[in-house]
């Protein structure tokens, strides 16, 4: 394993769109949602400790998760878990773990990737990971994954490359697009210029130091006024003077969609950033029928194509649902077309707005 490389597991989020498994107090990253046996943030780890070594893996995440990492990676370092004290976005997230091991590595190669994504081909995203980490030790590059498509997924953000390469395999970014409609998804799958946008990040740390300091000037001024604390007993105290003056922004809009350095690979090794329960259903095992059931209790009388999870002890009993998310957390049970899956979000505010808090 080679010392100069580094991963940022970012463990921020909270998760909305698979309300009521996942909470404001333990959201998707750390819930087992595929009902394989390990939580989602486990499997990040696992697949990132197989060629990373473990003192170079990192986990930035809200103040309030820290003790639940700890728990769910016990392998971690205690130094290596940083707490969040704000959401602000991946681009000052980012830029804290950048700032922090500038002063240790500068030369250091850091690979940024969400907790709370399903990879299911290990090897090829490990040979997809070296590739990136050996081209940018090379150049001066801004180096993302571009996920082969298979379907025009409107929930994805695409990024559109030129049609000669660089390097071996890797080719040169033109633009990024956000959510399109189905319609424009169709228009790019047939071009054959566009990938799926995997949120995976690889660059040498002192390029994407270089990249703040030209294209968010701000942050980049944050971090470097407080550079002497990081890795030093006052850390935390000047992250709690950094953050509230942060601006909230994805490292996408702030750095990559403006950066003239910015690359990719395409890639293809069984992705899906499972941000709702349908992409959790097509990854799930299901039954003859098509149900997806994440439950020991549970029978079903002509349903078909739903996606179940119920707590263990309670039997549940179904009949005549086709199409169907059905949750059961014991404090709240969640029945919605699984055409309606997007208006999950849009419930949850509605529940805020009628009950508080408590079944956030």
């Amino acid at each position: 394993m080679n010392k100069n490389h580094y991963v940022a597991i970012m463990a921020g989020g909270i998760g909305s769109r698979f309300w009521p498994m996942s909470r404001t107090a333990f959201p998707k990253q750390f819930l087992d949602i595929l009902n394989t046996g390990k939580t989602l943030i486990q499997e990040t780890f696992d697949r990132f400790v197989d060629f990373i070594p473990k003192e170079n893996i990192f986990i930035i995440t809200s103040e309030e998760y820290i003790p639940i990492v700890k728990a769910q990676l016990p392998a971690v370092l205690h130094e290596n878990i940083l707490g969040e004290p704000s959401r602000k976005n991946t681009a000052p997230c980012i830029a804290y773990i950048a700032y922090k091991l500038k002063s240790i590595n500068p030369n250091g190669c850091l690979i940024c990737a969400p907790s709370d994504h399903l990879v299911t081909e290990h090897i090829a995203f490990k040979k997809v990971c070296y590739e990136a980490l050996n081209f940018v030790r090379q150049n001066n590059a801004l180096l993302t994954l571009g996920i082969k498509p298979t379907h025009p997924n409107t929930g994805y953000g695409y990024i559109q490359f030129e049609q000669y390469e660089v390097s071996d395999n890797v080719y040169k970014v033109k633009t990024f697009t956000e959510k399109p409609s189905l319609e424009i998804a169709k228009t790019f799958l047939a071009s054959g210029e566009f990938l799926w946008n995997a949120g995976i990040f690889v660059w040498k740390i002192k390029n994407i130091v270089q990249a703040f300091e030209k294209y968010l000037p701000e942050i980049h001024e944050l971090f470097t006024s407080e550079e002497t604390a990081l890795n030093t007993p006052s850390e935390k105290e000047a992250i709690a003077r950094i953050y509230p003056q942060c601006t909230n922004i994805s490292i996408d809009y702030g750095i990559m969609e403006k950066a003239d350095n910015v690359y990719l690979i395409p890639s293809s090794f069984g992705w899906s950033d499972l941000g709702t329960w349908n992409s959790a259903y097509e990854n799930m095992k299901r039954d003859e029928n098509a149900n997806a059931v994440s439950a020991s209790n549970v029978m079903l009388f002509d349903a078909s194509k739903n996606i179940v999870n119920v707590k263990n002890e309670k039997l549940v009993v179904m009949q005549g649902l086709e199409n169907y998310i059905v949750i059961d957390t014991g404090d709240v049970l969640l029945i919605c077309e699984r055409s309606k899956e997007q208006e999950i979000k849009e419930y949850v505010s509605q529940i805020k707005i009628a009950k508080g808090d408590k079944y956030l």
